[in-house]
């Protein structure tokens, strides 16, 4: 499944970040702790050398909570600050500061050596379409001071919130890079929505969702469907073959009784999305894939 998406405004979003790059102290990265990796545009290391660095695992609460030690201490060893949260019911969000003024510290003591005393740190806002910067924010400030939406690309222009007396924040389009290079990537992406859903083929993005689904959390799938002992797929045919079984006992039917796959895989894709299926993580740090072989 070959995916790419990267519409027109993001050039020009990515512009405006380049340009806004040398008025800040501090990159805030949010990341999907289901796929923190695939959820980095590598394109934000380039733009934020020499910048402090906070790493934000937002939806959490969605991935495996052993997963996310995982990441957090892989972020840690490379230098940046990292606070696991939920953009969406506050959880985290009180650590943020604290995490902020360590990443920054070096930036403080240089002011207060200067005289420059309570300036604020100025931090950019950063991450790829649909991983809840605007919703972050919001919770953040305490106030809907961003547009928020469930769909990738809301948020259109920079602009700045000012937080409080030490800290203000400059907002961002959520940007993607002009090619993923490694197709895992795209899939991983498309999975958690941060691919535009209408480009995709959803019965073939389900069929290799529950590829992953079966080898690596086949209880969550057995117990969510009813499936009864469930044998591991080797090969996205196999789970289209799941993927109609599926269609058959959530009553996804045609006429004629032949399964509707198509509404099935949207079927899966929201349970995915939104937790039903349990904490998944779909992605491990290098260095523990070698560990645990």
């Amino acid at each position: 499944m070959n995916i790419q998406w990267y519409p027109g405004h993001m050039t020009k979003a990515k512009r405006n970040m380049q340009e806004d790059i040398k008025l800040i102290d501090l990159i805030i990265e949010l990341v999907d702790a289901r796929v923190p990796f695939s959820s980095r545009n590598p394109d934000i290391d380039e733009l934020g050398k020499n910048k402090a660095r906070l790493v934000l695992l937002n939806k959490s609460d969605l991935a495996d909570e052993r997963r996310n030690e995982q990441w957090m201490q892989y972020f840690q060893k490379q230098g940046f600050q990292v606070v696991k949260i939920n953009a969406k019911n506050g959880s985290g969000l009180k650590q943020i500061q604290a995490a902020v003024q360590e990443a920054c510290k070096e930036k403080i003591e240089r002011d207060r050596r200067r005289g420059i005393l309570n300036r604020p740190v100025r931090a950019m806002v950063v991450g790829i379409p649909n991983v809840g910067k605007s919703t972050f924010i919001n919770a953040f400030a305490g106030k809907a001071c961003t547009k928020t939406g469930n769909r990738p690309g809301v948020t259109k222009g920079n602009q700045w919130i000012r937080l409080n007396k030490s800290l203000e924040l400059l907002d961002t389009p959520g940007i993607l890079w002009p090619r993923f290079e490694n197709q895992q990537v795209g899939l991983h992406l498309a999975f958690i929505g941060s691919i535009n859903d209408e480009i995709l083929n959803k019965d073939e993005l389900a069929a290799e969702l529950l590829l992953f689904l079966s080898q690596n959390y086949p209880k969550s799938l057995a117990e969510r469907y009813g499936l009864g002992s469930l044998e591991q797929v080797q090969s996205v045919a196999e789970g289209y073959r799941l993927l109609e079984e599926i269609a058959k006992l959530r009553g996804c039917l045609m006429k004629g009784g032949e399964a509707d796959c198509a509404k099935a895989a949207n079927l899966l894709l929201d349970d995915f999305r939104s937790g039903k299926l349990g904490r998944l993580t779909l992605e491990v740090p290098e260095n523990e894939e070698e560990s645990e072989e």
